[in-house]
């Protein structure tokens, strides 16, 4: 995979130089420090390290969810960073998908339904349909109306994983998508996302502190206290 110097000329999504503080305890912390970094479209990306380091803020300023205190966010050259919410919602429908570590499947609907629901936000006649599709991959045929207290954990992850693929993403943003699963179900999950990146070229940016994982990417980032420490 080639990086930015080498040839890239617009990268699918970029940081440049930003920087992220927060008060805790009445002392001010700095979380990311001046971190650039450009990700090539189609590429699969995981950006390491320890607890603390910073990876999963990364992860929330590249996708949107959070804002930078400094520094700057493009999405294909265009900058998203002082976007308001309602002008960043349908980007994050449409173009991002979200896989976490814990799931956040909503409780009151099925395994169906919580699949359906970013498809439906956008108007996806073809909601339901997709949906099975996802679900019958996945395994999951069997538990399309289980609610989420009703499934397993590796079940809901893969659950999750068909809810973040239903608008057919172009970026799918992975905070440690296996930190509660446990080792079968955890190899599972990854291998799904990695069967995504083969089979769609979809971009993907993972967040771990796993070194199993990261052999798996094409480029890994190591973070540490807020800092680009090896690439």
């Amino acid at each position: 995979m080639n990086q930015p110097s080498e040839g890239i000329l617009i990268p699918v999504l970029e940081a440049r130089s930003v920087s992220k503080t927060y008060i805790i305890d009445n002392r001010m912390m700095t979380v990311l420090d001046s971190i650039s970094l450009s990700v090539a479209d189609g590429e699969f990306l995981v950006i390491k390290g320890e607890s603390g380091s910073g990876k999963s803020t990364l992860l929330s300023l590249l996708s949107g969810l959070d804002r930078p205190d400094a520094g700057r966010i493009l999405l294909r050259n265009r900058d998203i960073t002082d976007l308001t919410e309602d002008a960043l919602a349908p980007i994050r429908n449409s173009t991002f998908g979200f896989v976490f570590q814990s799931f956040h499947l909503i409780p009151s609907l099925t395994a169906q339904e919580n699949v359906m629901f970013p498809a439906e936000l956008n108007g996806d006649t073809h909601a339901r349909e997709k949906a099975d599709q996802l679900l019958e991959r996945v395994g999951l045929s069997g538990r399309a109306t289980s609610f989420p207290h009703q499934l397993s954990g590796g079940e809901k992850q893969r659950c999750a994983l068909c809810r973040a693929l239903i608008n057919a993403p172009h970026i799918l943003f992975a905070d440690e998508p296996t930190g509660n699963l446990d080792l079968a179900n955890g190899r599972a999950v990854l291998e799904l996302l990695r069967e995504l990146h083969r089979e769609q070229r979809t971009t993907v940016i993972l967040v771990t502190h796993s070194q199993e994982i990261a052999q798996t990417a094409d480029r890994v980032i190591t973070l540490r206290d807020g800092k680009i420490v090896h690439e």
